[in-house]
């Protein structure tokens, strides 16, 4: 997976087409991440007190990872990513702008 936690992501299929939003979890084995205020769905929640009433909570779902593209933090684009490798450590960089992410 080319995202991770933290990025911003742009959606480029969907319902939610052309928001954008904060990675908030990664799921890599099953190729999902859940992004903050996508791709939403209503959940009704009992009452966990007496007394105390049920109510509709709206939950970020996960979706493919396919579906998002990374936003480089340098120059602003939806852009694809690469590796960088180097004796120490390895990066990724932004395929237009070549800046490290």
């Amino acid at each position: 997976m080319k995202v991770k936690k933290g990025d911003t992501v742009l959606i480029i299929s969907g319902k939610d087409r052309g928001k954008k939003g904060k990675i908030l979890e990664a799921f890599p084995e099953e190729s999902k991440v859940v992004v903050e205020g996508a791709n939403l769905r209503k959940k009704h929640q009992r009452p966990k007190k007496s007394g105390e009433k049920g109510q509709i909570i709206e939950l970020a779902t996960p979706m493919s990872v396919s579906n998002v593209k990374l936003i480089c933090p340098k120059c602003g684009k939806a852009a694809k990513t690469g590796h960088k490798i180097t004796e120490k450590n390895k990066f990724r960089i932004c395929k237009q702008c070549g800046q490290e992410i």
